[in-house]
């Protein structure tokens, strides 16, 4: 493991709180490197380069602590895996539900335009923003 990035990820864990054990910066190294989406267990097998011993139990608690220090976001997607986002600032996302993939919209590609009215002792806290797509289909040939 880079010993520069490892002291990045160490303080950065720091920062946010979390004591930064061999186990949490192996999986802060897969995230925290460049912007990712990745599912847990992409992350395990990412991870397992820096850290051979990894288990699945510790990757999963380990994703669940950087969620709940806003490290990460955790974006649960209707009949696939959560996907984590290593980017936590607001912005909404495309996901193809044919190949799984999640990335980033950049810009000011969506406006949500009015929102529900919220129960008394609510706050907005976030609006995210998943588009799905699917590789467009051939149109069915016509019998003639």
């Amino acid at each position: 493991m880079d010993l520069t990035r490892s002291a990045s990820i160490q303080q950065k864990l720091r920062d946010a709180g979390i004591l930064p054990t061999l186990q949490r910066v192996a999986v802060g190294t897969v995230l925290f490197s460049a912007p990712v989406h990745m599912t847990a267990e992409q992350v395990l097998r990412a991870a397992r380069e820096h850290l051979p011993g990894l288990s699945r139990a510790t990757v999963y608690a380990v994703l669940q602590l950087f969620v709940r220090q806003r490290l990460l976001k955790a974006l649960p997607i209707e009949g696939s895996a959560t996907v984590y986002d290593s980017t936590v600032t607001p912005h909404h996302h495309v996901y193809n539900v044919d190949t799984g993939e999640v990335a980033d919209l950049t810009g000011p590609a969506i406006q949500v335009l009015g929102l529900p009215e919220l129960g008394d002792g609510l706050e907005l806290s976030e609006v995210d923003v998943i588009v799905r797509v699917r590789t467009r289909r051939p149109a069915p040939a016509l019998n003639a």
